[in-house]
Formats: structure tokens, C-alpha cells, sequence
């Protein structure tokens, strides 16, 4: 039933700390407990412990002391009030708030040192349905390499032992009244692990007002967005590099196990400390690591068999007959001009781009499109059942259906409330009626940049036409040969300036966009987001590419009858076919956008790292103190999240399956990438960044369905390669129906001027297409065709019929994780059975089953 939500509930204090306090009889997160008369007694509990509880988040601001008259005085007296009037909600909320400054004589740095006592932390971990560990067993974390390897007996040079192996847990969703039966509970110092903690301080800060409610003034986000906090983070686990000697005495941190055994350029052919990532960071960026880790194992064979098809056409190209046709056919093939100015030109001056065509145009191509396919299906089938593991492991299977709590922008946002139709408990509630009307207007500016896209690829195609003609009218032998090149190499590279401009005007916008659509849950958010951005993207990154393989070369028309666009002759295919024309623009941005990105995560991090510490240094010069931790830490990048992480790869995913037929060698540029990229965003996390919120997940999100959309994408893609783009059918019919040596292959593709265009010009010429004498299509055109659509059909539905034969053969959830899942339900089963029967028979319920219901996730994994 849905209820409008009250000003009472907006203006709430978050908790009533008079409540808590010691001595006034409260029992709430007590560790103390006796038992009296078949009653429990509780003692009353105390906040916090003996000793300080440690920092658990850092609030940043700084102020200029110099212009204290400036115009923008105004905003910065509003910041004020907006920051004490945080600050006192923020004590009111229970937590010990300190400041400690830093100050030369130009700026004044603030830090807000913000701590959790104890009742805090045990009011927020029961709110936020935190799991906690029951039981603790033996860290069961394998894989399938290590373990094929053993049997084989054959050394494992990817295996290394890390220290501290996080071990698992039997968990549940913690109750503070079923305190003592939590693994740990008798230790309220380290109860609460530092990345439970800091996901209670955010849930906090994302929810206190600090200003009127009708305004909804609220949270820490809003207030970084305005300026008036410069930080908000929790501190990283100590400094990164441990004092000599201290790393033998006193053990290495966390963030130097993960410095010291991932994020070093050495340990690339070591397996990746998952288990110790995610105990530092959190499930989603564990997660985002395994699967990059598993999609970047998975490209080695595809590497080696593109690199082998690339060498085989390497060998192919002197000894093909059409290709030593056309290089040694001298003046025996004059063909038509390529524009209204430019003169006759010899089809053996083409003899380079012949050849460097013939080294992605051949059968090998055909067996590496239909691997590749087959391929990307077995990844993601695979991936699947990798997921599903690393999901019970870390206890997070049902965390989207079950665990996960409204956004906190969502709630203090939402205009109602509704109860969740799983939990049972009211709940924050946006009408859904309301939403898909915003997420209507949404899709309008989508297309509407879509649109913006299709004009710049429009421009693209039109500065290509205009600069061949213009560079082949260049008295220059090599630019006059070369001009439809060097048009296509420069329009490239202008295809990727417009990309990389475009695409951060969208993100921006994207992200206005999503949270107008008030989405309930962090997941939602993302999802919805990384769908926006990814249509965008990829009109953006794949319009050129498809405009090469589909559209360039087939309007083109004939000797006398050219087409155009604007008033330019449409562009058509060089001399080597739009294959290696596709081959050079999938190279030009696939890897040109890899260097760039690669080159902007080394050089800006540290770039704005050395003057941030520089800055920080002429601040405390003279003092001779050394930074403290969190000075350090704000010296650190901001973590901008792992949308662009995801989208860098996702978008790679879609070159090396899409137009794999035209670029073998993508594999194994993917991989070399992601051997480099895979350590840079460790190095990143653990070095550079500031510490993000841990934050769970179960699997990637929608990612892994834009993984699997492009892969049936790229069968369908593929198909038209090979059919229409490729030389592959052409030669084939040839072979059957006339030389099986392809001797007279090149005259067979190449049409003779009409008359009246011999005449005008008293001289008669060849282009290439299946035409007759007078311009029309020939009957070979349309028997080509008919075999082209054909080889689309059979290649598609072989390739979907062994993709879907290998999606029942090979499961989503491996066995040994079903037989987990199915034992921990009986558990279950069994323990509530027992403690109604208890209940039934004595009228006390057994304390020893945490009331968090039944079922696999009562248990955790």
C-alpha cells in the first residue's frame, strides 16, 4: 500500500543518542549477558571503547585567506552555514566529530575527523542488513588452470603464495540482540571490519540534511557538487611503503600485501589476490578485476590463432595468382579517374595495397571468424559459472533482491513510501509511471546525440572524399598514388578527436539524466546509466567502422553516372578492397584510444599526484613534520568509480568479435593491453587513488548483457564481412565455375567503361564491378548475390546452433556450487525446524538461529 511520506519522517533525527547513552538502561549492541530465571538480562551497554575508535571517514575543505572581500563572498558565507548545520546533524546522528587544520598564509586547509562509537555502528549494521560472519572455515578459493596444472604434475609459474589469506565465512544479516552469536563479538574494536564501517559512515553522510527539507537539501554528494567540501573519503589501511624492519616485526598492512603480491608490474603472470582485493575494496571492484582477469586469460588462444591466420596471409601474398596479376600487370589495366579532375590511373601502381589487402583477405579468415564467434560465446558461458562461485564465495548471491537497500539519494528523494513485496518492510517509492516518463524524455536526448554522431560521420566521409582529390592532384608522385590512403589515415584520425570529444560531453550529460529518472537502487542506477552511455558510445566508436565494411564502395555508380553526397562523388573502395581500409580504422582506433587512455591512467595520475604533494609541501614547508594520514590521503586522486574501466573493455570486447574478420591481429592487441591494463588499475586502486566506499555486488550488471548482445552482434557482422566486404565468395565461384587456379581473377572483377564515357573521353577504362558494357548489373552480380545472402543464413544459424547446443551443455552454476547452495538450504531447514519445535515445547525461542529467515542466504557461503 502505497503512503505519502511525512515532514516528521524527512526531519528524523537518525538516532536518538540520549537513548544510548550508558546508564540509562539501553541494551542495544551490549556484549554483556546474563542469565537469570530462564530470562536473558542485558547489561546496558557502553558507547564506544576504551580506547579512541579509529578515524572512519575525512571531510575536506579549503579556504583562501587572501581574498576575504572577493565578490564570491556571498556563496562562501552560504557554504558556511551549510557546513555547520551538516556538521551539528552529523553529531546529532551519534558520531565524534574532530577538526584538525592546516593552514600557510595564502590557504587554510580543514580536516573533519569523523568517528562511529559502537551503538552507532550496531544501529546502522542491523539498518543496512549487514552480513556478519558466524563461523569461519578454511579459505576455499581455486582455479581451474592451477588445478588442471597439478594434475598434470607440471609446475604452476602463476601460482604464488600471499600472505594473509582472508578466510571465508559462514554469515547472516546482523541483529544486535543476537550479538554474542557473531564470530568476534566479544571485541568491539575490531568487530566491525574498516570496510563495514566506512559503508555505515557513508550511509550517514548520504542522508544528513544541511539545509531546509523542502528543498531537500541533503547529503555529502550534493555538497561536493557545490563546492563545499573539496573531499569526502575513509583513509586507506596506512601508509603504502612499511618502515624498514617494521615489515618483519610487525607484518605487513593490507594495502601493502596488495602493493607487495598485485599491483607491481612483475607479478603480470601471477594470479590475481581476489580474495584480498575484495576484503580491502569490496565485491564490485573484486569483481570488475576477476572478470578482467578471465576475459584477458580467455584472449590468449584467440591471440595465437589470430596471429597464426595473420601469418598464414603473410606467406599467401606472394604467392597469390590475382595478386601477381595485378603487380606485374604493368600498363595492362588503365582505370577510370577517381574524381572529375583526376586523370587515368594504372591499376599496378596498387600493387602495395593489393598485398597488404591479401593479409586479412583469405580462407584463414573465414575459420577465424567462426572460431571467434564460438569464442565469445564460450567466454561468457564460462564467465557465468565463474560468477556465479566468486557470488557464493563472498556471500553476495541475492544481495540485489534481497540485501540491497534503497539509494540514499533515492530516499530522501522519494515523494512515498510502498512496502518491498520481498522483505515486507516499507520502503522509499517512486511511482514507476512517473519514471518511464522521464526515461522517455531520456531516450529523446539520446537520439537527439545520436543524431550529433551521424552529422560528424557525415563530415568525416565528405573530408575524405575532398582531400583525395585534393592530395591526388599533388605534383607529387608517392601523394598522388597514395591519396585515397592518406584520406582515410587522416580522416581516421579525425573520427577519433570527434569520439573522445563527444564522449565526455555525453557522460556528463548521461549522469543529469539518470539521477532525474530516480532510480531505487545503487544496481538500477548503474545499469540505467551504463546503458544510456554505452548506445552513445557505441554509434560513436563503431559508426565509422561499419559506414567502411557496409556503405563505403557500394553507391558509388559507374563511369559517366557517379553518385554523390553534397555535390561529391561518393567514396569507393582502393584498390585493396574496404578490408584493409576497415583493418586500418579498426587499428587507428581501437589502439590509437588504447595508447591514449594507457598514457593518460600513467602520466595525469601522476602528474596531479606530484602537484598535489608539491602544493602540500610548500604549505608545511618549515615545519618539518611529516604529513598525517590524512593529509596524505588527500594528497591522493579521487576515485572516479569503474564506469570507464568497464567501458574501455566492453568497447574492445566489441572490436576484437565485430570486425574480427577484417583485423586478426585485434586478439593480440587486446591482450597486450590488458596484461599492462590489469596491473595500471591495481596500481591505481592501492597507489594513486584515494580509498573508495567498499561497495557489494553479485555479478558485473549490465555489462555482461551488453557482452552478450555485441556477441550475437558480431556473428551477424562477421557474416556480411565475409559475404560482401571480403573477396572470399568471388573467388570461390570463380574456382567452381571457371579456372580453379584463379588465373584471369582480376579481368573478372573489373568492368569496362559504358561507350558514351569512352568517347567523351577518347579513351576507354576499367573499374571494379559486376557490371555490362552499357553500366547495368551483370548475371554474375545477381548469382553473387543470391550466394552471398545464402552464406549469411547457413553461417549465421551454424554459428547460433552451436552456440546455443554449447549453452545447455555447459552450465551457468557449477556443480559443486549447486550441491553448497542446496546443503546450506537443508541446514537451514533443518536448524528452524528444530527451533520451532523448541519454541512449541518450552515457549522459548532458541537463540542460536539469528532471525534473518531461512534459506541459503541466512547461512551466507
Amino acid at each position: 500500500m502505497l503512503r505519502k511520506r511525512t515532514r516528521e519522517e524527512d526531519n528524523a533525527v537518525l538516532i536518538d543518542m540520549a537513548s544510548l547513552e550508558p546508564g540509562t538502561g539501553s541494551s542495544y549492541g551490549s556484549t554483556a549477558h546474563a542469565a537469570e530465571a530462564g530470562k536473558q538480562q542485558v547489561a546496558p551497554s557502553r558507547v564506544g571503547s576504551p580506547a579512541q575508535p579509529p578515524i572512519d571517514f575525512v571531510l575536506v575543505w579549503e579556504e583562501d585567506l587572501r581574498n576575504q572581500e572577493s565578490p564570491s563572498q556571498d556563496k562562501t558565507d552560504t557554504h558556511e552555514i551549510w557546513r555547520e548545520t551538516f556538521l551539528e546533524n552529523l553529531r546529532l546522528a551519534g558520531l565524534n566529530v574532530d577538526q584538525h587544520d592546516v593552514q600557510d598564509k595564502a590557504t587554510a586547509v580543514h580536516y573533519i575527523l569523523l568517528r562511529a562509537p559502537w551503538a552507532v555502528l550496531c544501529y546502522y549494521a542491523e539498518d543496512l542488513r549487514l552480513k556478519l560472519p558466524l563461523q569461519e572455515f578454511p579459505n576455499q578459493a581455486s582455479n581451474w588452470s592451477a588445478t588442471l596444472l597439478e594434475w598434470l604434475g607440471i609446475p604452476n609459474i602463476l601460482l604464488e603464495h600471499v600472505p594473509d589469506t582472508p578466510p571465508e565465512y559462514y554469515s547472516c544479516q546482523f541483529k544486535a540482540s543476537k550479538l554474542r552469536w557473531f564470530l568476534g563479538s566479544g571485541n568491539q574494536d575490531t568487530f566491525f571490519t574498516s570496510t563495514k564501517r566506512h559503508q555505515i559512515l557513508f550511509e550517514i553522510l548520504a542522508k544528513t540534511q544541511y539545509g531546509h527539507e523542502k528543498k531537500r537539501f541533503f547529503g555529502i554528494d550534493q555538497l561536493l557538487a557545490e563546492g563545499a567540501f573539496s573531499a569526502a573519503f575513509p583513509l586507506h589501511d596506512g601508509p603504502i611503503s612499511a618502515a624498514p624492519g617494521n615489515s618483519q616485526v610487525l607484518g605487513l598492512t593490507q594495502r601493502q600485501v596488495l602493493l607487495q603480491y598485485w599491483a607491481r608490474w612483475s607479478k603480470w603472470c601471477k594470479y590475481q589476490p581476489l580474495d584480498h582485493v575484495r576484503r580491502y575494496f569490496g565485491e564490485k571492484v573484486a569483481l570488475y578485476f576477476a572478470w578482467l582477469g578471465f576475459y584477458t586469460g580467455w584472449l590468449l588462444p584467440a591471440a595465437v590463432v589470430g596471429t597464426v591466420v595473420f601469418l598464414v596471409g603473410c606467406f599467401l601474398v606472394f604467392s597469390d595468382v590475382p595478386t601477381q596479376e595485378l603487380c606485374h600487370s604493368s600498363d595492362g589495366f588503365d582505370m577510370c579517374p577517381l574524381c572529375p579532375d583526376c586523370s587515368f590511373w594504372l591499376l599496378s601502381s596498387a600493387c602495395a595495397l593489393a598485398q597488404a589487402g591479401r593479409l586479412f583477405d583469405h580462407g584463414g579468415t573465414v575459420f577465424f571468424s567462426l572460431f571467434m564467434a564460438l569464442w565469445a560465446v564460450l567466454s561468457l558461458e564460462y564467465w557465468k559459472r565463474k560468477n556465479a562461485t566468486l557470488a557464493y564465495r563472498w556471500d553476495c548471491s541475492d544481495y540485489e533482491d534481497i540485501e540491497e537497500r534503497p539509494r540514499p539519494q533515492f530516499a530522501a528523494r522519494a515523494p512515498m513510501t510502498a512496502p518491498n513485496p520481498i522483505t515486507g518492510e516499507d520502503e522509499p517509492y517512486f511511482p514507476e509511471k512517473r519514471r518511464v516518463h522521464r526515461m522517455l524524455a531520456g531516450s529523446v536526448v539520446l537520439l537527439m546525440m545520436v543524431a550529433v554522431v551521424i552529422m560528424c560521420l557525415v563530415s568525416i566521409i565528405l573530408y575524405r572524399a575532398i582531400m583525395a582529390v585534393v592530395v591526388s592532384k599533388s605534383e607529387n608522385a608517392f601523394l598522388s598514388a597514395w591519396a585515397p590512403r592518406i584520406a582515410s589515415l587522416t580522416g581516421s584520425v579525425v573520427n577519433l578527436v570527434f569520439i573522445v570529444i563527444l564522449s565526455k560531453v555525453y557522460v556528463v550529460l548521461a549522469q543529469v539524466l539518470t539521477r532525474w529518472e530516480m532510480h531505487r537502487t545503487q544496481t538500477a542506477f548503474e545499469d540505467a546509466f551504463t546503458l544510456k552511455v554505452f548506445i552513445f558510445q557505441f554509434v560513436n566508436f563503431y559508426a565509422s567502422p561499419v559506414y567502411i565494411a557496409f556503405f563505403k564502395g557500394r553507391f558509388v555508380g559507374y563511369p559517366g553516372n557517379y553518385h554523390t553526397l553534397f555535390g561529391v562523388r561518393n567514396e569507393e573502395c582502393a584498390a585493396g578492397g574496404c578490408l584493409i581500409e576497415l583493418a586500418q580504422e579498426l587499428l587507428v582506433i581501437m589502439v590509437g584510444k588504447q595508447v591514449i587512455n594507457n598514457v593518460q591512467e600513467v602520466l595525469v595520475p601522476k602528474l596531479r599526484g606530484c602537484w598535489q604533494k608539491w602544493y602540500s609541501r610548500r604549505r608545511k614547508a618549515g615545519t618539518g613534520a611529516h604529513p598525517a594520514p590524512w593529509e596524505a590521503d588527500y594528497q591522493l586522486l579521487p576515485c572516479e568509480g569503474l564506469f570507464h574501466e568497464y567501458l574501455e573493455m566492453v568497447l574492445q570486447f566489441g572490436f576484437v568479435t565485430i570486425f574480427v574478420a577484417a583485423c586478426p591481429l585485434a586478439p593480440l592487441f587486446a591482450l597486450l593491453n590488458n596484461w599492462v591494463e590489469i596491473r595500471l588499475d591495481a596500481r591505481k586502486f592501492v597507489c594513486e587513488y584515494r580509498r573508495p566506499v567498499a561497495e557489494r555486488a553479485q555479478d558485473i550488471g549490465i555489462w555482461f548483457h551488453i557482452l552478450a548482445g555485441l556477441t550475437h552482434l558480431a556473428v551477424i557482422s562477421n557474416a556480411f564481412l565475409l559475404a560482401f566486404s571480403s573477396d572470399f565468395l568471388p573467388r570461390a565461384y570463380y574456382r567452381w565455375t571457371r579456372a580453379p587456379d584463379l588465373h584471369g581473377f582480376l579481368n573478372f572483377t573489373l568492368a569496362h567503361a559504358p561507350p558514351a564515357f569512352t568517347a567523351a573521353h577518347n579513351r576507354t577504362c576499367r573499374y571494379r564491378a559486376f557490371r555490362d558494357d552499357e553500366g547495368h548489373y551483370s548475371q554474375t552480380y545477381w548469382t553473387l548475390l543470391a550466394i552471398r545472402l545464402a552464406f549469411v543464413i547457413v553461417f549465421e544459424h551454424v554459428v547460433f546452433s552451436i552456440g546455443r547446443l554449447l549453452d545447455l551443455l555447459v552450465p551457468d552454476i557449477p556443480e559443486s556450487v549447486e550441491i553448497k547452495v542446496k546443503r546450506e538450504y537443508y541446514l537451514a531447514k533443518q536448524a528452524l525446524a528444530e527451533n520451532e519445535a523448541l519454541l512449541g515445547a518450552t515457549g522459548v525461542k532458541d537463540d542460536r538461529l539469528p532471525s534473518s529467515g531461512s534459506g541459503p542466504s541466512s547461512l551466507g557461503s
